[in-house]
């Protein structure tokens, strides 16, 4: 009979740190070090954790752009007794990385697949971010395309939980744009940035409000989180004035040419210029 530490054969789903290399758990180590082989999203990448803990076992890369004949060669391995471990160049493979077609491969094939937790992102940023977490929804990335990412958003509107989102840096400004253009200034959310880094950073508040502080920015850099406060939890009601009113209101108050106010009431609100225009043309 195996003893607690000999590593049977089948395929390991190894998470790793997404940033401080200590958040690693002895388990993942001891799976590393006795598998036959590890299957790398990048294999420069996961040499720094091997190096890091002394771990001499053999990679091999296995990535979006190789994952299809990959699989098909690592669960031939696997179905002849192979202990193959997968790891993702940070957090859970097969959390928007590679690994969802060998592990249905394997149990296509009757090839045991057995999770060794750890790190992820996203959970580490619903949990520190002050939004509910008793339930929430996470979606991956938001698409690159504004269309498809106003889609995205329309879908969370109503949700009554908490959605998470992962964003690259480039993307997070126009993302953001779309957050208050779809879901209205007021919607509470949080950008983390740089999990466990020596950087990490949490961006709370309305979504008007996250996006003028990342407009003030300029570049930004680093793996982002964005998790979407539920409806009902707006930081301040919702307005009782109509547009007209606003529109005057702000003409009076701060000078401003019907134009200029317009366009100031439709991002308060979060509607469009010719959303709020049109409402605009009704009342007036």
């Amino acid at each position: 009979m195996a003893s607690a530490e000999d590593l049977a054969p089948g395929l390991y789903l190894v998470a790793t740190p997404i940033g401080n290399l200590e958040d690693i758990t002895l388990r993942a180590i001891r799976v590393l070090k006795q598998a036959d082989l590890i299957a790398c999203e990048d294999t420069r990448q996961t040499q720094k954790l091997l190096n890091h803990y002394g771990i001499d076992t053999p990679t091999i890369s296995y990535h979006e752009h190789n994952e299809a004949g990959r699989a098909a060669e690592l669960v031939e391995k696997l179905a002849h007794g192979s202990r193959i471990a997968v790891v993702s160049d940070a957090g859970t493979p097969g959390i928007s990385d590679p690994g969802f077609r060998l592990v249905s491969l394997a149990i296509e094939r009757g090839v045991p697949v057995i999770p060794i937790p750890g790190a992820a992102a996203f959970v580490s940023a619903v949990v520190a971010s002050g939004l509910p977490s008793e339930g929430f929804s996470f979606r991956g990335f938001l698409p690159p395309k504004s269309a498809a990412r106003r889609q995205e958003l329309e879908e969370v509107r109503p949700s009554a939980r908490t959605a998470v989102f992962y964003e690259a840096p480039h993307r997070i400004l126009a993302a953001l744009e779309d957050v208050l253009a779809v879901l209205g200034p007021r919607r509470r959310i949080v950008v983390a940035r740089e999990l466990t880094k020596i950087h990490e950073e949490f961006l709370r508040g309305t979504a008007a409000q996250v996006l003028d502080i990342i407009k003030g920015r300029g570049e930004m850099k680093g793996e982002i989180v964005l998790a979407i406060g539920p409806v009902g939890e707006e930081e301040n009601p919702a307005p009782t004035i109509s547009i007209r009113d606003r529109v005057e209101e702000l003409m009076r108050q701060e000078h401003l040419e019907e134009k200029a106010a317009l366009k100031k009431a439709a991002k308060e609100r979060g509607m469009s210029k010719s959303a709020a225009y049109r409402e605009f043309q009704i009342l007036k």
